[in-house]
């Protein structure tokens, strides 16, 4: 569901297509769009062949879209839920729409099943929510920078999620976290550098200023983001992630973290990286993430 094309960028691949295409050896990637989801939809569940593209009838389904909240997002989500149904592969990770849509579209089978009850479309949305609220198929890992606004808006997308759609949050992954400059024992010298600073400057060069002020404002912005973190934290210890479904009892979400890679490059490297650092932050959060 990336529109911006970030995850052709990641893999350094040309532009993907709704067709899936190996980026890696037993990877795929492919490129979702309404139109191309529903020729897929008719084809497979109304039988009717399509040659090229659908034309008048993408402007009917923007006409009925505009009637009917949660006709285009079906079409997204129901050809995820298709591929999970089908077991066509192991596992299926989806770059999924900003905080401010995602909710809508993981929600959009359980609207449709509100609003029509009975028949096809019934049955239709029944499985897809018996895929999307299954927490053993399903997971929404949200992701979040250690900022004032990105961190509210996580907590309130936590709330949603649950609240609204059935669906469950499997972690949270808090990006571009900065390391600590300095030890406790450094630190407490680091804070007295800056009243000696020029008698440092003349003993080792002009150069010490520049570095020592990057270093302070490194440090000042960690300790902005680790308190945005506890935020974080504590607000995700006082949320019912039960959803009053399915019985599930309250479980602990995981925090995980990925570090700032200082780095303007994008590519497959970058990619390992954050994979590497992914898989240890699931080591130590324990078997059961």
């Amino acid at each position: 569901m990336d529109a911006k094309g970030a995850l052709a960028t990641a893999f350094e691949v040309t532009e993907l297509t709704f067709e899936p295409s190996e980026v890696e050896p037993g990877l795929l990637a492919m490129s979702m769009n309404t139109e191309d989801a529903l020729q897929e939809y008719l084809r497979l569940f109304v039988k009717i062949p399509f040659i090229g593209r659908i034309g008048p009838l993408a402007s009917t389904l923007d006409f009925v879209a505009d009637a009917a909240p949660g006709v285009k997002e079906i079409l997204a989500i129901g050809k995820l839920a298709w591929e999970v149904k089908e077991q066509h592969y192991d596992l299926i990770v989806v770059d999924a729409e900003a905080s401010g849509h995602v909710v809508s579209q993981i929600g959009a089978p359980k609207v449709i099943a509100d609003l029509v009850q009975v028949g096809v479309v019934k049955d239709q949305t029944q499985w897809m929510l018996d895929i999307l609220e299954d927490p053993r198929r399903t997971g929404v890992a949200v992701v979040t920078t250690l900022e004032e606004m990105p961190v509210t808006e996580s907590i309130e997308l936590l709330e949603r999620l649950t609240n609204e759609t059935g669906t469950y949050p499997a972690a949270v992954i808090a990006n571009r976290v900065l390391a600590e400059v300095f030890d406790e024992a450094e630190g407490e010298v680091a804070v007295l550098v800056p009243q000696v600073i020029d008698v440092l400057a003349d003993a080792v060069g002009s150069g010490a200023r520049a570095v020592v002020d990057a270093a302070m404002i490194v440090e000042s912005r960690r300790e902005v983001g680790d308190a945005h973190l506890a935020r974080l934290d504590g607000a995700i210890g006082e949320l019912d992630l039960s959803g009053g479904t399915r019985g599930r009892a309250a479980v602990e979400l995981p925090i995980l973290t990925v570090p700032e890679m200082f780095s303007r490059a994008h590519g497959r490297r970058v990619v390992s990286l954050v994979a590497d650092v992914l898989e240890q932050s699931l080591v130590e959060a324990g078997p059961e993430t």
